[in-house]
């Protein structure tokens, strides 16, 4: 962790809870495409603050689970099933 990131950790003064990451998570793999943090903030089945809903998204981030660009979010962790099969199906060197 950078110096930055252990700063914004000491800060937190409330922290999202494990059910409204996963609720993030699950709208953001089945988006299937880059999606603005107003679209997110639309289609999670519950209301979200925004500080809340940004610190998600950095821990994200940080996790490698998505990337953040100028057009909006991308989730590109890929589950290990899916990579299981596409291993089967690359070529051995």
């Amino acid at each position: 962790m950078t110096q930055l990131q252990i700063e914004k950790v000491k800060n937190i003064k409330h922290s999202p809870t494990l059910n409204t990451i996963f609720m993030v998570e699950e709208v953001l793999k089945e988006a299937n495409e880059v999606i603005t943090t107003a679209e997110l903030k639309r289609r999670l089945p519950k209301k979200v603050m925004h500080q809340t809903l940004m610190l998600i998204l950095d821990y994200l981030q940080l996790s490698g689970k998505i990337i953040i660009g100028t057009k909006g979010i991308l989730w590109v962790f890929a589950e290990r099933k899916e990579l299981e099969k596409m291993i089967h199906m690359g070529t051995e060197v």
